[in-house]
This record gives structure tokens, C-alpha cells and sequence, in this order.
């Protein structure tokens, strides 16, 4: 882990690294978009946990999604914060 790394940061990579769902969600969602099928396969989630998961990654500013009006096959992304969070975040 980067020695620099800012107060903020840390405090999330924490939230996010002591949830093997969090962590993989996000690794599942570094640098790309994704719909939650996508993710829960990608992360070996069942996609039963996955909406709670990715509600949770939302309220601490981690993932975002991009089409929120939409009923079904909402897109998620990582924030800015979020991918900064994704290069701490060990590899599962």
C-alpha cells in the first residue's frame, strides 16, 4: 500500500477491505461499466447479495450509477475515489 495515501482514501480502502463482497465488487468494477449480472458473475457474488452490496459501495462514494431512473439493467461505475480505492484493494 502507498505509504501517501490520503486520510479519505484509507478510511474507505478500510470500509472496503474488510467485506470480501465490497472488495470484489469493486475489483469487478475497476476500469469499466457494468450491469450487476455482470458484476455478480465477474466477482462470484450471488446476485441475490448484489444490489445491497452495490448500495452500499453508492454511500460511501465508491461506484455510481449512471442510469439510476432506469427499473432494470442499471449501469454501475467506480467513482474517481473509487478507482483509487480499486489499486489498494488486495487481489481476492
Amino acid at each position: 500500500m502507498n505509504a501517501i495515501m490520503d486520510d479519505e482514501i484509507l478510511k474507505v480502502y478500510g470500509y472496503i477491505n474488510i467485506s470480501s463482497y465490497r472488495a470484489r465488487a469493486v475489483k469487478a468494477l475497476q476500469g469499466c461499466e457494468k450491469n450487476p449480472s455482470t458484476i455478480a458473475k465477474d466477482s462470484g457474488i450471488k446476485i441475490n447479495h448484489i444490489s445491497n452490496v452495490l448500495r452500499q459501495l453508492k454511500e460511501c462514494e465508491v461506484a455510481v450509477c449512471i442510469n439510476e431512473e432506469a427499473n432494470k439493467n442499471r449501469i454501475y461505475r467506480l467513482t474517481e475515489k473509487g478507482e483509487e480505492v480499486a489499486k489498494y484493494v488486495d487481489n481476492l
